[in-house]
């Protein structure tokens, strides 16, 4: 991996057949990258910060999301370096269980695990598959000319520090607050806030045992995790105003969390201050009307932002990669596929983050009366909210043989 600026491209000179300008150094635009080298491109991969190095939290993958590894070959890796979930379930702030979740029953349901692991961990494992140099940190990118799709078209320009570089595709990873969003969707109204804010800690916790858990509250959740790798994954949520901030963060995960049931107060003793993070929530409320235009694709949150209620939004910026790089040569097709399905996932996640965070004493008393109920008739009535999202198959066949694992 190098942080050595891009060298621009003369307009005297020619450009290289399929070369893909990748603005936008994370998931899903490593993932992009990845796929599109595997088929023959030449890729760049523009990271405005100075090393693709994730801040500190983990991802969620589901079933749909490793198949879509799995046609680029890391599927099998990261199922071996990252923790398999299993059973746990959702909760009370006092400890009730309203729900118990089955492992094995989720994965004859979609067809393969759901796995944890840090982001580093599958940045790094992503960034392998590149040749050396195909990695620009520190490189601040904005779209000059988005192209003219077609052999005889013009190609893409993207501008960086001291010059322009030419493209037969550029692929938009480059976050919720897309600059390449706005240049080609300019009265699009881009992304609202969610009503929430959330934190994430990941930290060692030797010697305290415990089984994965979501739990709600009035307007506020909290879910714990162990990695493999020993350490533990934390995450909360609380409605709160956009852009309010605590003198001290993990003060104020004390002050919310700090009553509820175990491990949350061993986790918050366990945290030091600057272990924990903090962001709002925002998400895309109106779908764009394409998820490209003339040679530039858009991918992840640049494209269908949502909130995380679902646990998909990494996800879905991974299978976005995979189908780009299969409709590399015809991008309609590209918006035609993933459109609609991103739209509802999306749709979704809101509609479930406005159940997660209620804060009405009824609404919230509802709530855990029908999930309670939902789940005393079986796993299987619980799951079934994920079909069509954790059962997605990917439209190009795998590369890794992974059949005999039970992942596809």
């Amino acid at each position: 991996m190098s942080g050595t600026p891009a060298q621009p491209q003369s307009q005297s000179q020619a450009r290289p057949s399929r070369a893909a300008v990748v603005v936008g150094g994370g998931i899903g635009g490593l993932t992009a990258a990845v796929a599109l080298h595997q088929r023959g491109w030449r890729v760049t991969v523009l990271e405005r910060a100075a090393s693709l190095a994730p801040v500190g939290a983990a991802i969620s993958l589901a079933p749909n999301s490793l198949r879509a590894l799995d046609v680029i070959g890391v599927g099998d890796e990261i199922r071996d370096l990252a923790a398999w979930q299993g059973d746990g379930g959702l909760r009370t702030p006092a400890g009730r269980w309203l729900s118990r979740s089955s492992a094995a029953a989720a994965e004859a349901r979609f067809g393969g695990p759901l796995v944890l692991l840090h982001r580093a961990t599958l940045v790094t494992t992503l960034t392998a598959r590149l040749p050396p140099d195909a990695v620009r940190t520190g490189m601040p990118a904005t779209l000059a000319d988005p192209g003219d799709p077609g052999d005889s078209g013009r190609p893409a320009r993207v501008r960086v520090p001291g010059g322009e570089l030419e493209a037969d595709l550029v692929v938009a990873a480059d976050g919720i607050h897309s600059a390449v969003r706005r240049a080609l969707f300019p009265d699009h109204p881009g992304p609202v806030y969610s009503g929430f804010t959330t934190w994430r800690v990941v930290i060692p916790l030797p010697g305290v045992e415990f089984a994965s858990h979501e739990t709600w509250g009035r307007g506020r959740l909290w879910g714990s995790h162990p990695l493999k790798d020993g350490r533990v994954y934390a995450y909360a949520a609380a409605t709160a105003p956009a852009g309010e901030r605590a003198p001290d963060e993990r003060a104020e995960l004390l002050r919310l969390y700090g009553d509820w049931h175990r491990p949350v107060p061993e986790i918050l003793a366990a945290a030091r201050p600057e272990d924990v993070l903090r962001h709002d929530v925002h998400h895309l409320a109106e779908p764009l009307p394409a998820h490209h235009l003339g040679r530039v694709a858009l991918v992840g949150d640049a494209a269908h932002a949502m909130p995380p209620s679902l646990g998909q939004g990494g996800n879905q910026a991974i299978e976005d990669a995979v189908v780009l790089a299969h409709h590399c040569a015809d991008l309609p097709a590209y918006s035609a596929a993933r459109l609609p399905r991103t739209t509802a996932i999306a749709r979704k996640a809101v509609r479930t983050a406005r159940l997660t965070m209620a804060a009405h004493p009824v609404a919230v008393a509802v709530r855990d009366t029908t999930i309670a109920a939902l789940s005393a008739a079986g796993p299987a009535l619980f799951l079934r909210g994920f079909d069509g999202i954790a059962d997605w198959r990917p439209p190009q066949p795998p590369y890794a043989a992974v059949e005999a694992r039970g992942t596809r």
